[in-house]
């Protein structure tokens, strides 16, 4: 991990919510859907194959996890996860709570709309929930 470093898009695009035991949890910078990413903090990962067998079952221990906090505490119709790494070369996981009635539904998030600044209360509300769920506090 020493040296492991955020991807300098994804540091502007996100607040830092804190660090699972591999990935770095992460609100993506747009109120239009609740959105989270996973980092995990390896150097040079740009894909999921890049992880050994037990960080990729750690990953998918920290999906759920987050997954889940995120379920209970949005309700969406529909939960999105996905790596893609087009844009950005870093291994990153989005998940985003979609809700039918969102300004994307039903396709995917990308470049539908602008993105939307959070309320600074509503995302430090947020923000607590989530630590709280994720046992980050």
């Amino acid at each position: 991990m020493a040296d492991w470093s955020l991807h300098r898009q994804l540091e502007q695009d996100t607040i830092n919510i804190g660090d699972l035991p591999l990935s770095r949890v992460l609100v993506v910078n747009d109120a239009n859907y609740p959105w989270l990413m996973l980092v995990p903090r390896r150097a040079n990962a740009k894909d999921l194959v890049d992880l050994n067998e037990v960080e990729q079952g750690q990953l998918m221990t920290e999906i759920n996890r987050v997954s889940r906090a995120l379920q209970d505490i949005t309700k969406p119709d529909k939960l999105n996860i996905a790596a893609l790494g087009n844009v950005v070369p870093q291994l990153h996981v989005h998940v985003i709570a979609r809700r039918t009635s969102d300004p994307a539904w039903p396709r995917p998030v990308w470049g539908v709309v602008p993105p939307v600044a959070h309320d600074p209360q509503e995302i430090e509300h947020f923000i607590r929930a989530l630590r709280k769920q994720i046992w980050l506090s």
